[in-house]
C-alpha cells in the first residue's frame, strides 16, 4: 500500500512558476513510477508527466512539454512537477500517482497504469 499526499498548489499569474511535491509513504517507493496528471473543470483527468521509477526516463504531454519538469527522489520519497511560464489552461487539480512496472526505465501514460492516487492539489493561474 501506498499513500501519496500532493503540496504546493496555489493561485499564480500566467507566466509564474509553481512546483508540486508528492511525499509518497512506504518503504518501496523505487519499485513505482510515478505519474502527474490533472483534472479541469468539467474536463477528464489527463496525463501530464511521468517518470521511470529509475528516474532515468521521462516522458511529457505535449501541452507541457518544454515547460514542466518532472523529477524524483527515491531517497525521500518525493516526486516534484517544477511547471514554469505558467497558462491559465493550466488550471486544474493536479493528481500524483505510482504505478508498478516491470521494467525499471518505463514511463506509463495511461491512468489505467496506476494503482495509487494522490488526494489533488489546486493549480489555478490567472490571466
Amino acid at each position: 500500500q501506498v499513500q501519496l499526499v500532493e503540496s504546493g498548489g496555489g493561485l499564480v499569474q500566467a507566466g509564474g512558476s509553481l512546483r508540486l511535491s508528492c511525499a509518497a509513504s512506504g518503504r518501496t517507493f523505487s519499485m513505482y513510477a510515478m505519474g502527474w496528471f490533472r483534472q479541469a473543470p468539467g474536463k477528464e483527468r489527463e496525463f501530464v508527466a511521468t517518470i521511470s521509477r529509475s528516474g532515468d526516463n521521462t516522458y511529457y504531454a505535449d501541452s507541457v512539454k518544454g515547460r514542466f519538469t518532472i523529477s524524483r527522489d527515491n531517497a525521500k520519497n518525493t516526486v516534484y512537477l517544477q511547471m514554469n511560464n505558467l497558462k491559465p489552461e493550466d488550471t486544474a487539480v493536479y493528481y500524483c500517482a505510482a504505478g508498478p512496472t516491470y521494467y525499471s526505465s518505463a514511463v506509463p501514460r495511461s491512468d489505467l497504469s496506476y494503482d495509487y492516487w494522490g488526494q489533488g492539489t489546486q493549480v489555478t493561474v490567472s490571466s
